[in-house]
């Protein structure tokens, strides 16, 4: 006699129904740090997180774009990056020296005074890459990407005022005074 195996939609759903049980048993299902989340009401849905939308809902990101009705909310919260630029900072006095520290986001210090001659050095400590660029066209300031603990050096021959951003994040500014 010929016996076939021949599996069913019955035995399936089961199959993933054992499944989901063993993995909301090993905690597997939850992964919003233990917090408890409401029933569903229909079935199989799932509600969004306060800031967070689903697609085809309104507000939701359209196609290739990031929505959320938080704002300065980010669509890739794992970065480590502020999504909006610092709270505006007082104007900080000048600061003598020859070497510029890239951290949390900001070169410090944020105004560099040196005499013609001196080599200014600039360290990224940020695990996210940045650059020194010459604010405007034509400046002298050119890094490439420096990733973390990469630095960057130039020599200020002549006098005047460098302004200067990190073309990553153009939030982020700063100035070289040079003098005789």
């Amino acid at each position: 006699m010929y016996l076939h195996f021949r599996p069913t939609a019955r035995r399936s759903r089961l199959v993933a129904g054992l499944a989901v049980a063993a993995a909301g048993t090993l905690g597997l299902l939850s992964a919003c740090d233990g917090s408890s989340h409401p029933a569903a009401t229909g079935a199989g849905a799932i509600t969004p997180a306060p800031g967070q939308s689903l697609a085809g809902t309104p507000g939701a990101a359209g196609a290739g774009g990031a929505a959320s009705s938080a704002p300065g909310a980010s669509a890739m919260p794992s970065m480590s990056m502020p999504m909006s630029p610092p709270a505006t900072r007082a104007p900080t006095a000048p600061v003598a020296g020859d070497a510029v520290a890239i951290k949390n986001f900001a070169f410090s210090p944020a105004v560099l005074k040196v005499k013609a001659g001196t080599t200014v050095t600039w360290t990224n400590q940020d695990t996210d890459a940045h650059t020194v660029t010459s604010t405007g066209s034509g400046g002298p300031l050119k890094s490439a990407a420096l990733a973390t603990r990469a630095t960057y050096r130039y020599t200020f021959t002549k006098p005047g005022t460098y302004a200067y951003l990190c073309t990553i994040h153009p939030f982020m500014t700063a100035t070289v005074e040079v003098s005789r």
